[in-house]
């Protein structure tokens, strides 16, 4: 089965939980906004990406991209999508209006790139950095380049890369050799090589536009020596530039996305940003990157569940333990979906999906927050939260991702194994998600030690007083989690006073903490769920598999960080 979008789903969590359409009209930016337009859009994007982006997913995966001649052939119907994508508007959802957008919040933007990566991850690689590339232009690109470029990307008829990753350079980017050499013209030189580039070539769009971190002469070593170059697959005029394909990588996964190994023999660029700035400047996109990778492994969840649910609800085996199902009818077996091993399975996952969906959408609404809002302190409340979520929900639900969709596949006994039934083929795409833009080690660290750690915990302390008060005392279930979150801000207090005498432990369980923050998060966003929807039946079993499967957890990767913080602090045994 292809993939499903679920409107009513993503509209209940931005309207009943969130409360997403309010605050989005106290922006100036968003004053027209409403339910209605809300709704029209979640409507006609869920069409879209069900009649046009899934049918050609099977295609995407067991056929894939091509090199030929030196240039990348896309999947059959890739290029028909992407340019009814375009034509439909749907790159510029939240681009402003001056530059070709349509100026909606980034909320719809990310529903949207959850719902396409769930129905073609491949495919969906194409035009997912364009929303990072158009911000990162935008904000640090001289007027010449956004005048030339901005609209172009801003409507998706130009696709980007990001060119980071060199051969000997992966995570650790202050390795960067790729040269830029300034000409009198004001323009760079560019030469060096770049692998693991997704979209580096293909035949969707009739430019790619190239942002490469490389340095000039002279650079001080390290990542404060890197700068970030604006280099086109096509120059003004038409004349093709100096940047070269060499191969496609062969992948476990994501056959429809190309992964190029690039090669830059003295192309021309333009600089972005000031010399030796570069990550400061890529960081606009890379953070934009992070939140459509978590929005990622939640499309992806969601389509293994899908494609696990409908299986265990037409597949019948054996007789399911307890009382006779209302299903069984005259049937010598009962429904997969019966047994409680697979009702666990299923009900976890979806414990999962929609707990993870409050907080990432929630994630989109402060994006914008921290963008619009004419208060100050509400900006800088906005920020903090986008700051510290992003990195715990990148990490989280792509591993989730990746292991939910393995039990998942479990659904399906030997089915699974074998490629009709296509839920193998989401344990493959999902994989990576937990690789790229940042491993989600170094999302941990960045997390614990860069951030909490950073400001001693005032800054998750704030976050973690700000769901509390949200919360009502009250109910059972409110107080549950208050209680938690109480637990959270103390073990951040432990893990630095602990780090003073061991730099090496938040290193260490920086992990285990992000589990524990992520549990947090969802403990808060199912109550919030159930408060909204009480008594629904949509919600009653998945919230019932969160607490007695999922939340759990939250006390055994507490134990273990405060296990970890004693043995720092706590004198030796005689």
């Amino acid at each position: 089965m292809n993939y499903q979008p679920r409107p009513e789903d993503a509209g209940f969590i931005l309207n009943a939980v969130l409360a997403a359409v309010p605050r989005l009209r106290s922006l100036p930016a968003f004053a027209d906004y409403d339910e209605a337009l809300q709704g029209q859009v979640l409507e006609e994007a869920g069409k879209f990406v069900a009649e046009v982006i899934a049918p050609i997913n099977r295609d995407g995966d067991e056929i894939g991209c091509r090199l030929v001649d030196g240039a990348v052939v896309t999947p059959p119907g890739f290029r028909d999508a992407y340019r009814a994508f375009v034509d439909g508007g749907w790159p510029a959802l939240s681009a402003a209006t001056d530059d070709g957008g349509q100026g909606l919040p980034s909320v719809l933007e990310a529903v949207l790139y959850e719902w396409l990566s769930a129905a073609n991850h491949g495919l969906t690689m194409a035009p997912g950095l364009l929303h990072g590339a158009y911000e990162c232009i935008r904000h640090h690109g001289s007027d010449e380049l956004k005048q030339r470029y901005l609209s172009k990307i801003a409507t998706g008829e130009w696709l980007a890369t990001m060119c980071l990753t060199e051969a000997h350079a992966g995570s650790d980017l202050g390795q960067v050799r790729t040269r830029a050499v300034p000409q009198a013209d004001g323009s760079f030189r560019v030469s060096g090589g770049k692998i693991f580039i997704s979209g580096g070539d293909h035949d969707l769009s009739d430019n790619i536009v190239h942002l490469v971190l490389c340095r000039l002469p002279d650079a001080p070593a390290g990542p404060k020596g890197l700068s970030l170059v604006l280099v086109p697959k096509v120059l003004q005029g038409g004349s093709r530039n100096a940047v070269q394909c060499e191969r496609i990588e062969e992948k476990m996964g994501l056959h429809g996305s190309s992964t190029c190994v690039m090669r830059f023999d003295d192309a021309t660029g333009w600089l972005i940003g000031e010399p030796n700035r570069g990550l400061a400047a890529m960081f606009v996109m890379m953070n934009a990157a992070r939140l459509h990778v978590a929005l990622q492994g939640i499309g992806l969840l969601d389509a293994a569940w899908q494609k696990a649910d409908a299986y265990a609800h037409e597949r019948r085996q054996m007789r399911a333990p307890g009382p006779a199902p209302a299903s069984r009818g005259s049937e010598a077996a009962d429904l997969v979906a019966e047994h409680p091993a697979i009702r666990r399975i299923l009900d976890t996952q979806r414990a999962w999906i929609d707990g993870a969906r409050a907080i990432a959408y929630r994630t989109a609404v402060q994006l914008d927050v921290a963008r619009h809002d004419e208060d100050a302190k509400a900006r800088e409340q906005a920020q903090r939260w986008c700051a510290l979520v992003t990195p715990v929900i990148k990490a989280a639900c792509t591993q989730q991702a990746f292991s939910g969709a393995s039990e998942c596949l479990q659904v399906f006994g030997g089915h699974g194994y074998v490629r009709e039934w296509g839920i193998e083929q989401v344990v493959r795409d999902s994989r990576v998600t937990m690789i790229y833009e940042g491993t989600n080690e170094i999302q941990a660290i960045d997390l614990l030690v860069r951030k909490v750690l950073a400001d001693g915990g005032a800054g998750m302390s704030g976050l973690l007083i700000e769901l509390r008060d949200e919360l009502d005392a009250s109910r059972d279930i409110d107080a549950d989690v208050q209680r938690r979150l109480a637990q959270l801000r103390y073990l951040t207090t432990t893990i630095a006073m602990a780090a003073h005498k061991d730099a090496r432990l938040p290193y260490e369980v920086a992990d285990d903490y992000l589990r524990v923050v992520m549990l947090a998060f969802l403990a808060w966003a199912w109550a919030r769920l159930e408060h909204a929807a009480p008594g629904d039946a949509r919600w009653a079993a998945p919230a019932a598999a969160f607490r007695r499967w999922v939340l759990p957890e939250f006390e055994m990767r507490l134990g273990i960080v405060k296990r970890a913080c004693e043995a720092v602090t706590l004198p030796a045994a005689a």
